[in-house]
């Protein structure tokens, strides 16, 4: 204790590493500055999965998408179709590609045109006709090549005969209210492909199912399984329209196996996404489906919509639709047996915030929600979902502003989900190979005033920050400390916002001087400490008056509303006092804190207002934070000069019946005994028979800092006496036969303690037989064969001969020597 020194726990050299000299040694083992540690907020299990809890800012939002709605298949779009608008648009300026086999000269020729007015002997047809031009409006029809045939049976040339549209095959009548008919080529017997003719030839088959079997429109019969694939979607098309039409037991099981093997059929043949030629109708008849309110089969339609890549409304219905899916945890057992997790993750990163922004939110509400399911928790890190989540997050950084609302929405759902990916011990590794942590100060530094966004990534900080590899990567964070300062400043109400940056900057303090040495030289550090450790004492004293005046009333009487806000008043001064207790080890910091006058005054308040049966670990903290300051013996310390009414307030945690809390007021009173008033104190209040009552304890640290309060209180003659009255001599030999050969450090502080207590006469205070004990356990102990005989692994075996060196065997001769010459004076 007599320099300053870092907190530096003593390792156990390698095998055939450098021996440590006497004064490494001293310098490593038991330091009287201390870091403490405390254990992580807890964050409650939130039952009702929801967008937004019911602490969130946006609860009262008028604006916020709704967590709960109602979806039917009314409420999506007819696929790749639009209602006509009755507004003529204005030609394009380029020219249209027509068929071959049109007029070179004047393409438009070749186009057909409908009769001016009605035909004789065809007045039927005509209407029927005129019926069909109306169904079908000119926005919605397809391009010319791309329906050619339909086109042309309707569109006859002069002189032809006129196809009406009840003598079209099913199939093409359906396409053209679909407009997604493809043209489909003919082959010959080589196999060579020949153009459609242009004009009917005014044959028509009697059955548009023997075109298809026959080849007519999809290629031979033979070959049309392993060169058409579309002609296998159609039967799972009609199988699942007519499945779904006699809907009963084992329908819905059927139904989903039918989406499955369309979804491999789509996928085997390279027609996901936009390629499908059929991809209307799909979507059509899965839209349908919907209405059939089946969880298990609306998962199974809403996994291959999104591998057909829809977009616009029908996306976000689809969203909304697996969101909600999602929201009951009984259906999550659908998402570990379906792939649409893969889907999801490609909707980040396909859709753009500006023209998906709500579908994304719900996207992301649907991975929150799974990613509080432990099972399908792993399943999202094997699908690299961090990954995925962090591309995501470094697009929602660079959303223009029109779009910061959208994308704050967005950010609530993205950081939740990446807090419950925080907790897998596997995740952490992902966190700093993607850079997460860095790109999430960043989305802190634009969404600063967005308490849900901050509040979510603080829970990311505090959970990550306990580990060495997540602590430095955000440590590496340019401003990252000055960013949390000023969170804390903006954010001071928001209480479980402020202990989880306290914890985060608790955990940063606790792990190396560097830290602590950045922190303390932010702009305003001190200051803003200061300001949260006033706020949240002042709030709480009304509530420690009105608990003192309700301790001795029945138990119903207590306001349950008043201890919750009290404790979480404590939580915030318990992670606040820690960062105060922690930086303070650094020797150009501990000296500045130790003059604060405000600083000592708050922490004295605190051990004032507070009782160790309602606030132990704030005690405990405040007085491990008076210990650590303690140590620095400033002229204009704060701690000196209040020295004994801090004695006298560490009494209240030596009465206590916590271990913890006497351990540290022990502390306490080995820095302020130095000082001969709180040496006075601790006799006039017999505090010292606690102390020595103390090395009956089992604990080599509560024996150990008993000592550094008997080799003080032992200076004063006086004291001798008093402490030879309670038998301190012999507990002390007691102590030093059960912890020396397991402690050597501990053991050289038992014979200093001895040494300071035998005095000017060691028979006035030793009897023979202590004496002769005391002895023959030192002659023991000096011997290095015996002293290290207990010590089995090797590389212990050298660190322990280096303490044994330089702790104990110095001041053991010394303490032998006297004993050997009882009249000497040491």
């Amino acid at each position: 204790m007599a320099r300053k020194r870092e907190l530096c726990s003593p390792l156990i050299p390698q095998r055939n590493a450098p021996r440590k000299t006497c004064a490494e040694i001293v310098h490593e083992a038991r330091q009287s500055l201390r870091v403490q540690s405390t254990q992580r907020p807890f964050t409650p299990r939130v039952e009702q999965r929801q967008l937004f809890g019911s602490n969130s800012i946006r609860v009262d939002c008028d604006n916020r998408p709704p967590s709960a709605f109602s979806l039917h298949a009314h409420h999506f779009d007819a696929p790749e179709s639009r209602p006509g608008s009755g507004i003529r648009l204005s030609p394009l300026d380029h020219k249209p590609k027509f068929p071959v086999l049109c007029n070179a000269e004047d393409p438009l020729k070749a186009v057909p045109k409908p009769p001016s007015g009605p035909v004789d002997g065809r007045k039927g047809q005509t209407r029927a006709r005129a019926r069909l031009l109306r169904t079908v409006s000119l926005t919605a029809l397809p391009p010319v090549e791309g329906n050619k045939e339909v086109t042309q049976r309707l569109n006859s040339a002069p002189g032809q005969k006129q196809v009406s549209a009840k003598q079209l095959p099913s199939e093409d009548h359906a396409a053209v209210h679909r407009g997604s008919l493809k043209p489909k080529p003919q082959r010959t017997a080589s196999g060579s492909t020949i153009a459609q003719s242009s004009v009917d030839s005014g044959d028509r088959p009697t059955d548009c199912r023997v075109e298809q079997r026959t080849g007519q429109g999809y290629g031979d019969s033979a070959t049309s399984t392993d060169k058409d694939p579309d002609s296998l979607v159609l039967p799972l098309l009609q199988q699942l329209e007519s499945v779904a039409a006699g809907i009963s037991e084992g329908s819905v099981d059927r139904l989903c196996d039918l989406c499955d093997e369309l979804h491999g059929t789509l996928a085997k043949a390279d027609m996901l996404g936009r390629r499908c030629k059929r991809r209307s109708g799909i979507l059509r008849t899965l839209f349908r489906l919907i209405d059939l309110n089946s969880v298990q089969l609306n998962l199974h339609v809403a996994r291959l919509c999104l591998a057909l890549y829809v977009s616009e409304n029908n996306l976000l219905n689809i969203c909304k639709l697996v969101f909600q899916i999602s929201r009951n945890e009984n259906n999550d057992i659908f998402f570990q047996k379906n792939s649409i997790i893969d889907l999801l993750l490609a909707v980040l990163s396909r859709e753009e915030v500006s023209s998906s922004g709500e579908a994304l939110l719900y996207c992301v509400g649907t991975l929150k929600f799974l990613s509080g399911n432990a099972v399908l928790l792993r399943l999202l890190l094997e699908k690299n979902c961090i990954g995925a989540t962090q591309k995501f997050l470094q697009k929602l950084c660079d959303v223009e502003d029109t779009h910061v609302t959208v994308a704050g929405h967005i950010l609530v759902q993205l950081t939740a989900t990446l807090r419950n990916l925080a907790d897998h011990p596997d995740a952490r590794p992902f966190f700093v190979a993607f850079s997460v942590l860095p790109l999430l100060c960043i989305t802190l530094r634009r969404h600063c005033n967005d308490q849900d966004i901050c509040t979510n990534t603080s829970r990311i900080f505090s959970k990550l920050s306990s580990y060495s590899e997540c602590r430095l990567a955000l440590a590496q964070t340019p401003d990252c400390y000055r960013l949390f300062l000023e969170l804390l400043s903006k954010h001071h109400q928001k209480q479980d916002l402020v202990v989880r940056l306290l914890f985060t900057l608790g955990n940063f303090t606790a792990n190396g001087g560097e830290p602590r040495q950045q922190l303390f030289q932010c702009d305003g550090c001190v200051d803003t400490l200061i300001q949260l450790y006033k706020h949240y004492q002042q709030n709480d004293v009304p509530m420690q008056k009105e608990a003192a005046l309700q301790k001795d009333a029945p138990a119903h009487r207590g306001d349950p509303a008043l201890a919750a806000s009290a404790q979480e008043a404590d939580d915030v001064l318990v992670k606040l006092v820690r960062v105060l207790a922690n930086m303070c080890i650094h020797p150009t910091v501990g000296p500045s804190l130790a003059t604060d006058a405000t600083c000592i005054e708050l922490l004295m308040e605190t051990l004032e207002l507070r009782s160790v049966q309602e606030s132990e670990e704030l005690l405990v903290n405040v007085a491990a934070a008076i210990n650590n300051l303690s140590f620095y013996q400033e002229e204009h310390s704060s701690i000196w000069r209040n020295e004994v009414n801090i004695a006298k307030l560490m009494l209240k945690l030596m009465l206590s019946s916590s271990l913890e809390a006497m351990l540290e007021a022990t502390r306490v009173y080995g820095n302020l005994s130095q000082s001969k008033n709180v040496r006075d104190f601790i006799i006039q209040n017999k505090v010292h028979q606690f102390v020595v009552t103390l090395l009956d304890s089992k604990s080599s640290e509560m024996c150990f800092s008993a000592c550094g309060v008997l080799i003080n209180l032992a200076v004063d003659p006086p004291n001798r006496v008093c402490l030879a009255q309670e038998g301190t001599s012999a507990k002390l030999l007691d102590c030093l036969r059960d912890f020396g050969p397991g402690d050597w450090q501990l053991g050289g502080q038992i014979c200093q303690a001895l040494w300071n207590l035998i005095g000017s006469s060691s028979g006035n205070l030793l009897g023979p037989h202590e004496r002769n004990s005391l002895l023959e356990v030192l002659i023991t102990y000096l011997d290095e064969e015996e002293a290290l005989k207990w010590t089995e692994n090797e590389d212990a075996r050298d660190y322990h001969r280096a303490c044994w060196e330089a702790q104990f065997v110095p001041v053991a001769q010394k303490l032998m020597k006297v004993l050997r010459t009882p009249n000497s004076t040491p």
